[in-house]
Formats: C-alpha cells, structure tokens, sequence
C-alpha cells in the first residue's frame, strides 16, 4: 500500500444489492481497475498502461490460472491464404444460429488478424512451419484452416505465458488472490471502482477496494455451476454475479455451449474435467459409438467438423439409442508421433487416466465449456452501467448468438479488450466538461437507490447447486426439467433466507460468496431456459424440439431488480439495442 492510499479514507459500502461482506479497510487508487488476468483481462490491461493510465489487475488466483491456460484448439482468425474475413464472418454467423449480432460479428473478424499480430508482436510464439508461416488447423463449423495454435495443444498457455511476461515486463500494478466482491458507484450511479478480498496471500489481507472511474470486468465464466466442467474451480461466475447486483443487464445466460469430447472419467466424475480439443477431429479424428461405427457422417455435411452443438446432440442421442454413457474419439490412425507432438498435452492428460489414445479410442462425453451469454455490451465494451466494461467470456458481445463458433473466444476476448482500452483512454483525454461516454442517459439501468443485502450460501450447497443444474439444465431439457431445477434452486435460496436449527447461517468468506454467486447465476440460467421455448444452438429442450424464428428469434435480458427478483424481457431483434448512445467524440477503432 502506497503512503498516498494509504492517508485516504476507506471507501463507503458500494450502492445496490450487495454481498454480506465487511466494510473496506484499505484502498488503492487508480484510473482503471481490471479484474481477471485471461487474455481479455491482461490485453485490456496493457493497452490501457500503454495509454498512460494508472492500472491495477485484480485476478482470483495467480497471475496465470484462468480460463485462457486451458485453452487447448487455438485462435481463429482469417490470417492463411485464400481465407477473408467475409468466410469468417459467415462460418461464424452459421455457428450461431441466427441469434448473431452481424455488426459485432463483422467487427471481430475485421478487426482480429491484426489483434492476433500484435498478439504475437506482445510475445506470443505460435507454431510455424519450416518457412516461418503459421500453421493453421480446422476445428469445427469452420470451412476452413485458420486456427493458429501454439506448443501443438497448449495454445492457451502459450497466450497465457506471453501476457503475464508482459505485465510483469511493465511492472503493472497486480493483486493476486483476490476475489472481487461488488461494485462501487458515486452519488450519480457512475462506477467508482470494486471491493475485494485478499485470500491470505498477497500486499493486503481481509477486504479492501480499488477505487477508479472505470472497471473492466474479465473474469471468465461459470462452468463450475454444472457439475462436470472443463472449466477450472475459479469459474464460478462472480464477474456476471457482480454485475447482475449492480443493475446491469444480462444476456443469452441459457446459451451454455457442452463441448462434446471430454474425457469420460465415469458417471459420477465431478469438478474439472480433461477436454479433449476439437483441433484433435480437425487432424482427422472419427467419433465412433462401442461397434466403431461413425455416427457423424448422416448428422451434416461436416461430419466430426460440424458445430459444437450438432455434434454434442448426436453424441447425446446415440448415447440415449445404445442406452451408453459415453461414445468413443477414434485417432489411432495418427500414429505415436504425430499424437507427441501436435497433441502432446491430451496425450499425457489420456495416459494419466490409463488410456492410450496410441492404441485405443477415447471415451468421450458432452460437458459444461463455454457461456455464450453473459453481461450485455455494445461493441465498446461498455455495460449497461456507466464506467463498467466486460469482455471475455464473462460478456455478451452478440458475437457467439445461440452457439460459439469453435476458437472464436480467444479472439473475441483479444479485439474486445483492446476496443475497451481505446475507449476507457478516449474518455480520460476528453474534456472534463465535455461529453462524456460515462454518463447515464435517462434510460440506464442504475442499482437500486437503497442497499440490499443478499443472502449467504452456505459452502455446503454448492455441490447441491451443480447437481441440481446437471440434472435439469444439462445438454437436455424440458419444461419438467427446469421446472424442477427452478424450484430445487429457490429452495437453497429460502434456506438460506431462513436458517433453521440445521446450522448457523453462513458466515462472510470466499466460499459462502462464491456459492452465493453460483446460485445467483443458476437461478438465472433456469430462468432463462424456461422462458426460452424452442430448440436453438446449444439450448435444447425436449419438448419444443424445432427452432422458432418467428417467436425466438430475440434475446433474453435478464436484470435483477431492487427486491432481488429476476426480470425478464426480450428484445425486438436479433441485433443487440444500444447500450447507451454512441460518443462520436470517443475513436472506435483501438490505437495501433
């Protein structure tokens, strides 16, 4: 703590719907705090260093142990020869299942080959071929090869190792092991920067704040909801939690993507689970039930390549036809070296498990990836409260619609970030006087005008939370399903509401908050697939099995009102509304 922070009073308590958290008792100052250390957490932070502007990086864990680590396939962009950004723009839009924002989308893919330039300019070493060229792959729903990827299947770590080299390189401010608790606002429902709490490791213990005019929020996703995840533990939707309680609108959350080859460690495997890539079927790998057939090939004109969705369904209803738990991943046929050296960390990750991927097929089933939705931005990165920004998989952009397109997140969370930096930058260098990106026009939505505290869940629940979510709002759905989900959830809420002799009400700590924000944004999944009746993208419901364009074609906004009720509304398009009118005074395009 610096002796100018540390004379500052302590932050008052932030404004809104709150956690049961103590008052802050340390702060720091600064012009942007980012929270997250992904690829869209440490991109946004650099260039707004670069800009000149007071950073400080708030990350749940080490420097290095988000989402973006365990990216395994790569980042697609139109970067190989023949490829354009129109291809890209089109395979996207077919992945997403007419619930795409085009403008969003075509801003990703115009902007993204230069992103991933000044990706590899930052550090980053991709795999290249003898004459220096990148090698491109092909993953699924994409018509062609333009998946960089790095260390053959350790893309994400790669991206991960050059960043942080880069923020350290920079001496950027970071607090490590902390969780981000809510928001603060001003008197004027502008943010003001975040609460968090040190977990015994780092500059500060207890809770304290970083207080600035504009927060990034890049804090992942929320895979920990389900039971069986390829997300890592950290994943428990505090960014989407955060942002719900301080009035911000949230979007598409029943769009979760299953990835559809994760290594099947047995029905009852729970917690983080060993994805096995798509770049592995985008080599050339065959998806076989228990007699070896491919099943894949009367599915779509892709086969093992087609979207996400379509191949976590026809590997649900082949399972369902055999009466099995798993189908099988067939890549004997790439031989002991190709597999050491374009796949080496599935490899060792399969052998840990006693299966050789050399000599047999891999048992595979569909588990919790990726969240398409998240907090709603408009294509500067900015929310729906003014001086709160989100990117990563923690927001929803419009690009992904009903389904992402396969390697889209890496890149999605790269161009956005940068966007958001240029915008954060406009609007420190513009006139104090004059126009303003954060201020709220009439319609903003703001945090309710008097503090409500939320209920705490007990850590004991969050096992009972991701059963509750896998059993009625897995990869199969239906109105019985979620309708049993939906009251399973209020029922951990009421308890919580009203503890009985049970047990002692839970008590302030990274556990009972990171249960409270589970159930927070599992209440909201639910509520979000219930409404939705049709079958689109990853959102598959048993009993409204067609896609409905006339009726769902429309997004769902969900908000969380004063009296901690869920509100829905749907919008009139595809397109994402506006945010907040545009600042023609604020640069769209991101500095060079």
């Amino acid at each position: 703590m610096t002796a100018e922070s540390a004379r500052q009073p302590a932050p008052g308590p932030p404004v809104g719907i709150q956690l049961t958290a103590p008052v802050p008792g340390w702060a720091i100052d600064a012009d942007v705090v980012v929270v997250g250390s992904g690829v869209a957490g440490l991109t946004a932070a650099l260039r707004c260093t670069a800009a000149g502007l007071r950073t400080v990086v708030v990350t749940k864990a080490r420097l290095d142990d988000g989402s973006t680590r365990w990216a395994q396939g790569g980042i697609a962009a139109a970067l190989g020869e023949g490829d354009t950004p129109e291809q890209h723009l089109s395979d996207t839009l077919v992945a997403g299942a007419g619930l795409c924002d085009e403008e969003a989308v075509r801003t990703l893919v115009t902007e993204g080959p230069d992103a991933v330039r000044r990706l590899i300019g930052t550090g980053a070493r991709f795999d290249t071929s003898a004459t220096g060229d990148l090698q491109l792959t092909r993953e699924g729903g994409h018509h062609r090869r333009r998946i960089a990827h790095a260390g053959g299947d350790a893309t994400g770590a790669e991206i991960s190792r050059a960043l942080v080299d880069a923020v350290r390189d920079a001496s950027l401010r970071t607090v490590e092991n902390a969780l981000v608790l809510d928001l603060l606002t001003d008197e004027h429902g502008n943010t003001s920067g975040v609460t968090l709490h040190v977990m015994g490791e780092g500059q500060h213990d207890g809770v304290g704040a970083v207080r600035a005019p504009a927060v990034v929020l890049a804090t992942g996703g929320m895979g920990q909801v389900f039971s069986a995840t390829t997300n890592p533990a950290v994943s428990t939707g505090d960014g989407v939690a955060l942002a719900l309680r301080a009035g911000a609108e949230v979007s598409d959350l029943e769009f979760v993507q299953f990835h559809p080859t994760v290594l099947f460690l047995g029905a009852g495997s729970e917690g983080q689970q060993p994805l096995v890539s798509e770049a592995v079927r985008g080599e050339g790998a065959h998806l076989v039930d228990a007699d070896g057939i491919r099943f894949m090939l009367d599915q779509h004109e892709l086969a093992e390549l087609a979207p996400r969705d379509i191949v976590a369904k026809a590997i649900m209803r082949r399972m369902r036809e055999r009466g099995a738990e798993h189908m099988y991943l067939d890549a004997r046929h790439f031989g002991a070296r190709m597999w050491a050296t374009r796949f080496p960390t599935i490899l060792a990750a399969c052998r840990s498990h006693g299966i050789d991927p050399v000599t047999e097929p891999i048992p595979v089933a569909p588990a919790a990836h990726y969240a398409s939705g998240g907090v709603r931005t408009d294509l500067r990165g900015r929310t729906t409260v003014p001086g709160l920004y989100a990117c990563g998989e923690v927001a929803c952009t419009g690009v992904h619609g009903a389904n992402r397109l396969a390697s889209n997140s890496l890149l999605e969370g790269l161009v956005f970030a940068e966007r958001i930096a240029a915008d954060i930058a406009a609007v420190a260098a513009a006139p104090r006087n004059g126009p303003s990106a954060v201020r709220p026009p009439a319609t903003a939505h703001r945090a309710a005008d008097s503090a409500a505290l939320l209920p705490l869940i007990a850590p004991d629940a969050r096992l009972t939370i991701q059963r509750i979510m896998s059993e009625g709002a897995g990869v199969l759905r239906s109105a019985t399903s979620l309708g049993t989900a939906a009251e399973a959830l209020e029922a951990v809420y009421q308890d919580a509401l009203r503890p009985t002799d049970r047990g002692k009400p839970a008590q302030p700590g990274v556990e009972s908050w990171e249960t409270s924000n589970l159930l927070c944004v599992a209440r909201v999944l639910v509520a979000a697939a219930l409404e939705r009746e049709e079958t689109r993208g990853c959102h598959w419901r048993d009993d409204f099995p067609e896609r409905d364009d006339t009726d769902w074609r429309r997004h769902l906004v969900v908000t969380l009102g004063a009296g901690r009720a869920l509100e829905l509304s749907r919008t009139d398009t595809p397109a994402f509304p506006a945010v907040r009118p545009a600042d023609p005074a604020v640069p769209m395009e991101p500095s060079p």
